[in-house]
Protein backbone atom coordinates (compact mmCIF):
# COMPACT_ATOMS: atom_id res chain seq x y z
CA UNK A 1 0.00 0.00 0.00
CA UNK A 2 2.84 2.37 0.95
CA UNK A 3 4.63 1.52 -2.31
CA UNK A 4 1.50 2.41 -4.30
CA UNK A 5 1.20 5.75 -2.50
CA UNK A 6 4.84 6.56 -3.14
CA UNK A 7 4.36 5.72 -6.81
CA UNK A 8 1.29 7.99 -7.00
CA UNK A 9 3.16 10.85 -5.32
CA UNK A 10 6.11 10.29 -7.63
CA UNK A 11 3.84 10.43 -10.66
CA UNK A 12 2.17 13.63 -9.43
CA UNK A 13 5.55 15.20 -8.67
CA UNK A 14 6.72 14.31 -12.16
CA UNK A 15 3.67 16.03 -13.64
CA UNK A 16 4.27 19.13 -11.52
CA UNK A 17 7.92 19.24 -12.64
CA UNK A 18 6.79 18.97 -16.26
CA UNK A 19 4.29 21.80 -15.73
CA UNK A 20 7.02 23.85 -14.05
CA UNK A 21 9.40 23.28 -16.97
CA UNK A 22 6.71 24.24 -19.47
CA UNK A 23 5.88 27.40 -17.50
CA UNK A 24 9.56 28.34 -17.29
CA UNK A 25 9.82 27.87 -21.04
CA UNK A 26 6.78 30.13 -21.48
CA UNK A 27 8.46 32.84 -19.38
CA UNK A 28 11.62 32.60 -21.49
CA UNK A 29 9.57 32.87 -24.69
CA UNK A 30 7.69 35.91 -23.34
CA UNK A 31 10.99 37.63 -22.52
CA UNK A 32 12.46 36.83 -25.92
CA UNK A 33 9.29 37.65 -27.87
CA UNK A 34 7.19 40.15 -25.87
CA UNK A 35 5.28 41.01 -29.05
CA UNK A 36 3.67 37.57 -28.97
CA UNK A 37 1.88 38.16 -25.67
CA UNK A 38 -1.89 37.74 -25.54
CA UNK A 39 -2.49 41.45 -24.84
CA UNK A 40 -0.25 42.54 -27.71
CA UNK A 41 -2.16 40.16 -29.97
CA UNK A 42 -5.39 41.83 -28.86
CA UNK A 43 -4.01 45.24 -29.87
CA UNK A 44 -2.82 43.82 -33.20
CA UNK A 45 -6.25 42.33 -33.87
CA UNK A 46 -7.92 45.66 -33.04
CA UNK A 47 -5.56 47.38 -35.48
CA UNK A 48 -6.33 44.84 -38.23
CA UNK A 49 -10.10 45.04 -37.68
CA UNK A 50 -10.04 48.84 -37.59
CA UNK A 51 -8.03 49.11 -40.81
CA UNK A 52 -10.35 46.61 -42.49
CA UNK A 53 -13.40 48.57 -41.36
CA UNK A 54 -11.87 51.82 -42.65
CA UNK A 55 -11.00 50.24 -46.00
CA UNK A 56 -14.48 48.75 -46.41
CA UNK A 57 -16.18 52.06 -45.59
CA UNK A 58 -13.82 53.98 -47.88
CA UNK A 59 -14.55 51.58 -50.76
CA UNK A 60 -18.30 51.88 -50.23
CA UNK A 61 -18.03 55.68 -50.26
CA UNK A 62 -15.89 55.60 -53.41
CA UNK A 63 -18.45 53.42 -55.24
CA UNK A 64 -21.31 55.69 -54.18
CA UNK A 65 -19.36 58.79 -55.22
CA UNK A 66 -18.59 57.29 -58.64
CA UNK A 67 -22.30 56.77 -59.31
CA UNK A 68 -23.32 60.22 -58.05
CA UNK A 69 -20.44 61.93 -59.84
CA UNK A 70 -21.44 60.35 -63.15
CA UNK A 71 -24.98 61.64 -62.69
CA UNK A 72 -23.63 65.11 -61.89
CA UNK A 73 -21.44 65.06 -65.01
CA UNK A 74 -24.45 64.11 -67.14
CA UNK A 75 -26.52 66.95 -65.66
CA UNK A 76 -23.73 69.47 -66.17
CA UNK A 77 -23.18 68.25 -69.71
CA UNK A 78 -26.88 68.81 -70.47
CA UNK A 79 -26.70 72.35 -69.10
CA UNK A 80 -23.55 73.02 -71.12
CA UNK A 81 -25.25 71.88 -74.33
CA UNK A 82 -28.19 74.19 -73.59
CA UNK A 83 -25.80 77.06 -72.94
CA UNK A 84 -23.99 76.36 -76.22
CA UNK A 85 -27.29 76.48 -78.12
CA UNK A 86 -28.11 79.84 -76.56
CA UNK A 87 -24.66 81.12 -77.52
CA UNK A 88 -25.32 80.20 -81.16
CA UNK A 89 -28.66 82.04 -81.08
CA UNK A 90 -27.04 85.13 -79.55
CA UNK A 91 -24.34 85.14 -82.25
CA UNK A 92 -26.96 85.09 -85.02
CA UNK A 93 -28.92 87.91 -83.42
CA UNK A 94 -25.74 89.92 -82.65
CA UNK A 95 -26.99 90.50 -79.11
CA UNK A 96 -24.16 89.24 -76.93
CA UNK A 97 -24.61 89.46 -73.16
CA UNK A 98 -21.08 88.48 -72.14
CA UNK A 99 -21.58 88.90 -68.40
CA UNK A 100 -24.62 86.65 -68.35
CA UNK A 101 -22.84 84.02 -70.43
CA UNK A 102 -19.68 84.14 -68.27
CA UNK A 103 -21.75 83.79 -65.08
CA UNK A 104 -23.58 80.73 -66.37
CA UNK A 105 -20.31 79.13 -67.51
CA UNK A 106 -18.74 79.77 -64.11
CA UNK A 107 -21.73 78.24 -62.34
CA UNK A 108 -21.70 75.00 -64.26
CA UNK A 109 -17.90 74.77 -63.95
CA UNK A 110 -18.18 75.03 -60.16
CA UNK A 111 -20.97 72.47 -60.16
CA UNK A 112 -18.75 70.08 -62.11
CA UNK A 113 -15.69 70.52 -59.90
CA UNK A 114 -17.44 70.82 -56.55
CA UNK A 115 -21.02 69.51 -56.68
CA UNK A 116 -23.28 71.29 -54.20
CA UNK A 117 -25.57 68.28 -53.84
CA UNK A 118 -22.81 65.86 -52.75
CA UNK A 119 -20.71 66.11 -49.58
CA UNK A 120 -18.74 63.97 -47.15
CA UNK A 121 -20.32 63.75 -43.70
CA UNK A 122 -18.30 63.00 -40.57
CA UNK A 123 -20.49 61.47 -37.89
CA UNK A 124 -19.94 62.52 -34.29
CA UNK A 125 -20.50 58.97 -33.06
CA UNK A 126 -17.45 56.76 -32.69
CA UNK A 127 -16.81 54.74 -35.83
CA UNK A 128 -13.86 52.88 -34.35
CA UNK A 129 -13.78 52.17 -30.64
CA UNK A 130 -10.72 53.75 -29.07
CA UNK A 131 -8.64 51.40 -26.94
CA UNK A 132 -6.29 52.21 -24.09
CA UNK A 133 -4.15 50.36 -21.59
CA UNK A 134 -5.35 50.24 -18.00
CA UNK A 135 -3.04 49.09 -15.24
CA UNK A 136 -3.80 48.59 -11.58
CA UNK A 137 -0.29 49.94 -10.88
CA UNK A 138 -1.45 53.40 -12.01
CA UNK A 139 -4.35 53.42 -9.56
CA UNK A 140 -1.83 53.72 -6.74
CA UNK A 141 -0.53 56.93 -8.31
CA UNK A 142 -3.88 58.70 -8.59
CA UNK A 143 -3.79 59.80 -4.96
CA UNK A 144 -2.74 63.45 -4.95
CA UNK A 145 -0.60 64.84 -2.18
CA UNK A 146 -2.27 67.15 0.31
CA UNK A 147 -0.47 69.78 2.33
CA UNK A 148 -0.87 71.58 5.63
CA UNK A 149 -2.70 74.84 4.85
CA UNK A 150 -0.82 76.86 7.46
CA UNK A 151 2.78 77.35 6.42
CA UNK A 152 5.88 77.59 8.59
CA UNK A 153 8.41 80.32 7.88
CA UNK A 154 11.81 78.67 7.30
CA UNK A 155 13.72 81.69 5.95
CA UNK A 156 13.21 85.42 6.37
CA UNK A 157 9.96 86.59 7.87
CA UNK A 158 11.69 89.36 9.82
CA UNK A 159 10.68 92.20 7.55
CA UNK A 160 12.26 93.49 4.37
CA UNK A 161 15.97 94.13 4.78
CA UNK A 162 19.56 93.11 4.11
CA UNK A 163 20.46 91.56 7.46
CA UNK A 164 21.32 87.87 7.48
CA UNK A 165 18.00 87.00 9.14
CA UNK A 166 16.06 88.98 6.53
CA UNK A 167 15.15 88.65 2.87
CA UNK A 168 14.42 91.31 0.27
CA UNK A 169 12.14 90.33 -2.63
CA UNK A 170 13.08 86.64 -2.89
CA UNK A 171 12.52 85.24 -6.37
CA UNK A 172 13.98 81.78 -7.02
CA UNK A 173 14.77 78.82 -4.80
CA UNK A 174 16.77 75.59 -4.80
CA UNK A 175 16.75 72.90 -2.08
CA UNK A 176 19.65 70.46 -1.77
CA UNK A 177 19.64 66.92 -0.40
CA UNK A 178 20.46 67.95 3.17
CA UNK A 179 17.55 70.40 3.33
CA UNK A 180 19.56 73.59 2.84
CA UNK A 181 17.67 76.29 0.94
CA UNK A 182 19.41 78.49 -1.63
CA UNK A 183 17.46 81.69 -2.21
CA UNK A 184 17.76 84.30 -4.96
CA UNK A 185 17.16 87.77 -3.50
CA UNK A 186 16.66 90.18 -6.37
CA UNK A 187 16.12 93.06 -3.90
CA UNK A 188 19.45 92.44 -2.14
CA UNK A 189 21.26 91.41 -5.34
CA UNK A 190 22.57 88.24 -3.71
CA UNK A 191 22.21 84.49 -3.23
CA UNK A 192 21.89 83.24 0.35
CA UNK A 193 22.01 79.77 1.86
CA UNK A 194 19.81 78.90 4.80
CA UNK A 195 20.77 75.62 6.43
CA UNK A 196 18.05 73.37 7.83
CA UNK A 197 16.48 74.86 11.00
CA UNK A 198 18.82 77.88 10.97
CA UNK A 199 17.77 81.39 12.03
CA UNK A 200 19.82 83.24 9.46
CA UNK A 201 21.44 82.72 6.11
CA UNK A 202 24.93 83.08 4.72
CA UNK A 203 25.80 84.94 1.53
CA UNK A 204 27.28 82.69 -1.15
CA UNK A 205 27.17 85.08 -4.12
CA UNK A 206 26.67 88.81 -4.63
CA UNK A 207 28.17 89.97 -1.34
CA UNK A 208 29.67 93.05 -3.05
CA UNK A 209 26.43 94.85 -3.84
CA UNK A 210 24.69 95.59 -7.12
CA UNK A 211 26.94 95.84 -10.18
CA UNK A 212 28.27 94.18 -13.29
CA UNK A 213 31.64 92.98 -12.06
CA UNK A 214 32.48 89.29 -11.76
CA UNK A 215 31.79 89.35 -8.03
CA UNK A 216 28.50 91.25 -8.33
CA UNK A 217 24.90 90.61 -9.37
CA UNK A 218 22.18 92.83 -10.79
CA UNK A 219 18.60 91.67 -10.27
CA UNK A 220 19.24 87.91 -10.16
CA UNK A 221 16.17 85.77 -10.88
CA UNK A 222 16.86 82.03 -10.66
CA UNK A 223 19.34 79.42 -9.49
CA UNK A 224 19.89 75.76 -10.42
CA UNK A 225 22.54 73.20 -9.51
CA UNK A 226 24.75 71.45 -12.06
CA UNK A 227 25.58 68.07 -10.49
CA UNK A 228 28.07 67.11 -13.19
CA UNK A 229 30.23 70.19 -12.59
CA UNK A 230 29.36 70.61 -8.89
CA UNK A 231 28.44 74.25 -9.38
CA UNK A 232 25.50 76.64 -9.30
CA UNK A 233 24.13 78.39 -12.37
CA UNK A 234 22.52 81.79 -11.79
CA UNK A 235 20.44 83.99 -14.08
CA UNK A 236 21.83 87.51 -13.64
CA UNK A 237 18.97 89.24 -15.43
CA UNK A 238 19.95 92.88 -14.95
CA UNK A 239 23.41 92.18 -16.37
CA UNK A 240 21.91 90.15 -19.25
CA UNK A 241 24.06 87.13 -18.52
CA UNK A 242 24.00 83.63 -17.04
CA UNK A 243 26.88 82.78 -14.72
CA UNK A 244 28.40 79.64 -13.27
CA UNK A 245 29.34 79.94 -9.61
CA UNK A 246 31.80 77.63 -7.84
CA UNK A 247 34.38 77.98 -5.05
CA UNK A 248 33.70 81.70 -4.56
CA UNK A 249 34.34 82.30 -8.27
CA UNK A 250 31.91 83.08 -11.04
CA UNK A 251 32.20 82.76 -14.78
CA UNK A 252 29.88 84.09 -17.49
CA UNK A 253 28.67 81.16 -19.62
CA UNK A 254 25.86 82.86 -21.58
CA UNK A 255 25.85 86.52 -22.60
CA UNK A 256 23.33 89.00 -23.99
CA UNK A 257 20.22 87.33 -22.58
CA UNK A 258 17.62 88.76 -20.22
CA UNK A 259 17.20 85.40 -18.51
CA UNK A 260 14.23 84.97 -16.17
CA UNK A 261 14.33 81.21 -15.59
CA UNK A 262 16.73 78.27 -15.84
CA UNK A 263 16.75 74.48 -15.90
CA UNK A 264 19.21 71.73 -16.81
CA UNK A 265 18.59 68.29 -18.32
CA UNK A 266 20.17 64.92 -17.59
CA UNK A 267 22.72 65.46 -20.38
CA UNK A 268 23.99 68.74 -18.98
CA UNK A 269 22.24 71.02 -21.49
CA UNK A 270 21.20 74.35 -19.97
CA UNK A 271 17.80 75.82 -20.87
CA UNK A 272 17.18 79.54 -20.40
CA UNK A 273 14.03 81.66 -20.70
CA UNK A 274 14.73 84.80 -22.72
CA UNK A 275 12.18 87.19 -21.22
CA UNK A 276 12.94 89.95 -23.70
CA UNK A 277 12.83 87.89 -26.91
CA UNK A 278 9.98 85.61 -25.79
CA UNK A 279 11.81 82.35 -26.41
CA UNK A 280 13.65 79.49 -24.74
CA UNK A 281 17.09 78.38 -25.89
CA UNK A 282 19.26 75.38 -25.08
CA UNK A 283 22.99 75.68 -24.55
CA UNK A 284 25.90 73.32 -24.27
CA UNK A 285 28.76 75.05 -22.55
CA UNK A 286 30.93 76.92 -25.02
CA UNK A 287 28.13 77.70 -27.48
CA UNK A 288 27.53 81.37 -28.24
CA UNK A 289 23.99 81.36 -29.62
CA UNK A 290 22.31 78.23 -28.35
CA UNK A 291 19.52 76.30 -30.04
CA UNK A 292 15.95 77.61 -30.15
CA UNK A 293 13.60 75.07 -28.52
CA UNK A 294 10.43 77.09 -27.83
CA UNK A 295 8.92 80.34 -29.08
CA UNK A 296 11.06 82.52 -31.31
CA UNK A 297 8.07 83.68 -33.37
CA UNK A 298 7.64 87.02 -31.68
CA UNK A 299 5.53 88.03 -28.72
CA UNK A 300 2.00 86.62 -28.89
CA UNK A 301 -0.54 84.07 -27.73
CA UNK A 302 -0.43 81.60 -30.61
CA UNK A 303 0.76 78.10 -29.75
CA UNK A 304 4.08 78.71 -31.53
CA UNK A 305 4.67 81.88 -29.52
CA UNK A 306 5.55 82.84 -25.96
CA UNK A 307 4.74 86.00 -24.04
CA UNK A 308 7.20 86.94 -21.29
CA UNK A 309 8.36 83.46 -20.21
CA UNK A 310 9.27 83.52 -16.52
CA UNK A 311 10.15 79.97 -15.47
CA UNK A 312 10.83 76.58 -16.98
CA UNK A 313 10.89 72.92 -15.92
CA UNK A 314 12.15 69.89 -17.86
CA UNK A 315 11.00 66.30 -17.35
CA UNK A 316 12.69 62.95 -18.04
CA UNK A 317 11.43 62.97 -21.66
CA UNK A 318 13.01 66.40 -22.23
CA UNK A 319 9.57 68.01 -22.54
CA UNK A 320 9.57 71.62 -21.36
CA UNK A 321 6.90 73.28 -19.24
CA UNK A 322 7.04 77.07 -19.52
CA UNK A 323 5.29 79.74 -17.44
CA UNK A 324 4.10 82.58 -19.66
CA UNK A 325 3.49 85.57 -17.43
CA UNK A 326 1.56 87.77 -19.83
CA UNK A 327 -0.36 84.93 -21.51
CA UNK A 328 -1.47 83.73 -18.06
CA UNK A 329 -0.78 80.14 -18.99
CA UNK A 330 1.67 77.26 -18.84
CA UNK A 331 2.58 75.53 -22.08
CA UNK A 332 4.28 72.19 -22.63
CA UNK A 333 6.71 71.79 -25.53
CA UNK A 334 7.67 68.23 -26.35
CA UNK A 335 11.19 67.62 -27.59
CA UNK A 336 11.51 68.88 -31.17
CA UNK A 337 8.01 70.42 -31.21
CA UNK A 338 7.31 73.56 -33.25
CA UNK A 339 4.49 74.63 -30.94
CA UNK A 340 3.32 73.97 -27.41
CA UNK A 341 0.11 72.73 -25.85
CA UNK A 342 -1.64 74.55 -23.01
CA UNK A 343 -1.47 72.51 -19.79
CA UNK A 344 -2.55 75.16 -17.27
CA UNK A 345 -4.53 78.38 -17.57
CA UNK A 346 -4.88 79.82 -21.05
CA UNK A 347 -8.38 81.12 -20.37
CA UNK A 348 -7.46 84.73 -19.90
CA UNK A 349 -6.36 86.60 -16.81
CA UNK A 350 -8.50 85.78 -13.78
CA UNK A 351 -8.95 83.97 -10.49
CA UNK A 352 -11.24 81.07 -11.41
CA UNK A 353 -9.94 77.50 -11.25
CA UNK A 354 -9.58 77.61 -15.05
CA UNK A 355 -7.39 80.70 -14.97
CA UNK A 356 -4.02 82.00 -13.86
CA UNK A 357 -2.86 85.54 -13.19
CA UNK A 358 0.81 86.20 -13.94
CA UNK A 359 2.15 82.66 -13.32
CA UNK A 360 5.75 82.36 -12.20
CA UNK A 361 7.53 79.42 -10.54
CA UNK A 362 7.00 75.87 -11.84
CA UNK A 363 7.51 72.33 -10.65
CA UNK A 364 6.41 69.04 -12.26
CA UNK A 365 6.34 65.99 -9.98
CA UNK A 366 6.96 62.32 -10.87
CA UNK A 367 3.26 61.87 -11.69
CA UNK A 368 3.35 64.71 -14.21
CA UNK A 369 1.32 67.03 -11.96
CA UNK A 370 2.15 70.68 -12.61
CA UNK A 371 2.54 73.04 -9.64
CA UNK A 372 2.37 76.75 -10.49
CA UNK A 373 3.05 79.84 -8.39
CA UNK A 374 -0.03 81.88 -9.38
CA UNK A 375 1.49 85.21 -8.42
CA UNK A 376 -1.31 87.77 -8.61
CA UNK A 377 -3.86 85.30 -7.25
CA UNK A 378 -1.61 84.73 -4.21
CA UNK A 379 -1.85 80.96 -4.40
CA UNK A 380 -0.18 77.80 -5.64
CA UNK A 381 -2.18 75.80 -8.18
CA UNK A 382 -1.89 72.18 -9.30
CA UNK A 383 -2.91 71.04 -12.76
CA UNK A 384 -2.92 67.65 -14.44
CA UNK A 385 -2.34 67.67 -18.19
CA UNK A 386 -5.68 67.45 -19.98
CA UNK A 387 -7.75 68.83 -17.10
CA UNK A 388 -9.99 71.82 -17.79
CA UNK A 389 -9.26 73.37 -14.41
CA UNK A 390 -6.71 73.20 -11.64
CA UNK A 391 -6.99 73.08 -7.87
CA UNK A 392 -5.68 75.35 -5.14
CA UNK A 393 -2.89 73.64 -3.20
CA UNK A 394 -2.01 76.39 -0.71
CA UNK A 395 -2.89 80.06 -0.37
CA UNK A 396 -5.85 81.53 -2.21
CA UNK A 397 -7.07 83.33 0.93
CA UNK A 398 -6.45 86.81 -0.44
CA UNK A 399 -3.08 88.49 -0.17
CA UNK A 400 -1.73 88.77 3.34
CA UNK A 401 0.97 87.83 5.80
CA UNK A 402 -0.89 85.26 7.90
CA UNK A 403 0.43 81.69 7.87
CA UNK A 404 -2.41 80.59 5.55
CA UNK A 405 -1.84 83.51 3.18
CA UNK A 406 0.66 84.46 0.49
CA UNK A 407 1.52 87.75 -1.16
CA UNK A 408 2.68 87.42 -4.77
CA UNK A 409 4.42 84.00 -4.68
CA UNK A 410 7.14 83.74 -7.32
CA UNK A 411 8.84 80.36 -6.86
CA UNK A 412 8.36 76.91 -5.42
CA UNK A 413 10.17 73.64 -4.84
CA UNK A 414 10.01 70.38 -2.88
CA UNK A 415 12.39 68.64 -0.48
CA UNK A 416 13.17 64.92 -0.43
CA UNK A 417 10.17 64.27 1.82
CA UNK A 418 7.83 65.97 -0.70
CA UNK A 419 7.15 68.97 1.54
CA UNK A 420 6.28 72.11 -0.43
CA UNK A 421 8.33 75.33 -0.20
CA UNK A 422 6.96 78.60 -1.57
CA UNK A 423 8.80 81.86 -2.22
CA UNK A 424 6.53 84.52 -0.68
CA UNK A 425 7.83 87.56 -2.59
CA UNK A 426 6.10 90.52 -0.95
CA UNK A 427 6.24 88.97 2.53
CA UNK A 428 10.00 88.51 2.12
CA UNK A 429 9.96 84.95 3.42
CA UNK A 430 10.03 81.28 2.44
CA UNK A 431 7.05 79.22 3.59
CA UNK A 432 7.14 75.45 4.16
CA UNK A 433 3.95 73.39 3.87
CA UNK A 434 4.16 69.92 5.37
CA UNK A 435 2.91 67.02 3.29
CA UNK A 436 -0.01 65.34 5.07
Amino acid sequence: MATANRQTIKTQLHEIINDYDQFQQTIIQQKQNPHNSFLIQQVNQWETDSIEKIQQTAQQCRETLMKLTQKTINDVETKFVELSEKLKEIREENEIDLKHFQLKLTQITEELLQPSNISIRQDSQEFIKKISVISSFEQIQTKKNKFEQFGTTVAGGNGQGDKLNQLNCPQGIFIDNDGSIYIVECGNQRIVKWKLNSNEGQIIAGENGQGNQNNQLNWPMDIIFDKENNSFIISDMGNKRVIRYFDQNQQTIISNIKCSGLTIDKNGFIYACDFENHEVRRWKEGEEKGELVAGGNGQGNHLNQLNCPTDIFIDEDCSLCISERDNHRVTKWKKGAKEGIIVAGGNGQGDSLKQLDHPQGLFVDHLGQIYVADQWNHRVMRWCEGDEEGEVVVGGNDEGEQSNQLDSPTGLSFDNEENLYVVDFNNHRIQKYEKL
